[in-house]
């Protein structure tokens, strides 16, 4: 598989009356074509503007984005536009997200008519194909999303997304806002497009067992850092972060025989508006100590696994 996206040192900063909030700060991966790279943490960790800021909804303040081997950084308004082509997002909330005006088939639609590459006949036969693929009823292309529950109106922006044939989408906790059942369908409905189309994901969640299930690679972040990355299964059999570790020990066992010990994080979150330097995880940390105050480093103790810990795993 080639690498389709590289993101190097990427940081988003805010501005706040108190100095620069650090949503976004020094990270960097790549993605394979047709794999899903997981990113999770708690919120307020910086994931979503992770994803916005590489597909430049946002700008970046520093670092580079790569995508098919070309610069993407600072693109023009031009380049930008024909980035839109292969870059998309799925939003989380299926209904804010979609404009009450419209129906199903204008949405779906508008992405089109937006890339003037198309007749109307060929629009509304595009149309017609997405709702199939996606498995939305052709009865509903004049519905409102007012008239559909959220399964449907997630398809209706999975759909969206698809239009206008990307490579790579991000996926902002699409499944969050929808009961259990009906998110399982559309991870399914995900994963079926990721292998028809080769299509490369960055799946946002907090959701610790949908990020396990549907991705290839898990990249742990808190305060706006990469904690910790590595494959999927790897990442739960072998966590090494403290954080980490926490945040798995949440996962509910289904076995009142089999009780898991959970791991409690005290202390005070570390303020993300002009951090120290060092771990920023450090007030939290059951095994804290002065060398954590220092700058981490993020190193690779296992093939394909990167930890910023100075323990090293070691815990």
């Amino acid at each position: 598989m080639s690498v389709l996206l590289e993101v190097k040192n990427l940081k988003k900063y805010f501005k706040h009356s108190t100095g620069m909030l650090h949503a976004v700060d020094d990270i960097s991966f790549t993605l394979e074509e047709g794999k899903t790279l997981g990113v999770v943490g708690e919120s307020g960790c910086g994931k979503t503007t992770l994803g916005r800021t590489v597909l430049h909804l946002i700008p970046p303040t520093d670092g580079q984005i790569f995508f098919n081997g070309e610069d993407v950084s600072r693109p023009s308004k031009k380049k930008l536009d024909d980035m839109r082509d292969d870059m998309q997002i799925i939003f989380q909330d299926p209904y804010s997200s979609l404009n009450p005006r419209m129906s199903v088939s204008e949405t779906i639609l508008e992405p089109l008519k937006l890339q003037k590459k198309y007749t109307k006949p060929e629009m509304l036969e595009e149309t017609m194909r997405l709702m199939e693929t996606v498995g939305l009823a052709e009865r509903f292309a004049n519905s409102y999303p007012h008239e559909l529950d959220g399964g449907r109106r997630q398809r209706i922006g999975v759909a969206r997304a698809l239009a206008l044939k990307p490579k790579f989408i991000v996926c902002d906790e699409p499944v969050s806002a929808l009961d259990v059942s009906i998110q399982a369908q559309i991870i399914n409905l995900l994963l079926d497009l990721q292998e028809d189309r080769k299509l490369a994901y960055i799946f946002v969640t907090h959701d610790l067992s949908v990020v396990k299930y549907i991705s290839d690679d898990i990249m742990v972040m808190y305060l706006g850092q990469m904690v910790e990355k590595a494959p999927s299964d790897e990442l739960f059999q072998k966590p090494m972060h403290p954080y980490t570790q926490a945040l798995l020990s949440a996962i509910p066992v289904p076995d009142i025989d089999n009780k898991k010990e959970r791991i409690i994080m005290q202390g005070e979150i570390t303020s993300p508006i002009n951090p120290k330097p060092g771990c920023r995880f450090y007030d939290r940390c059951r095994f804290a100590s002065d060398e954590c105050q220092e700058p981490q480093i993020l190193e690779e103790p296992l093939p394909n696994h990167f930890v910023a810990c100075c323990k090293n795993g070691k815990i």
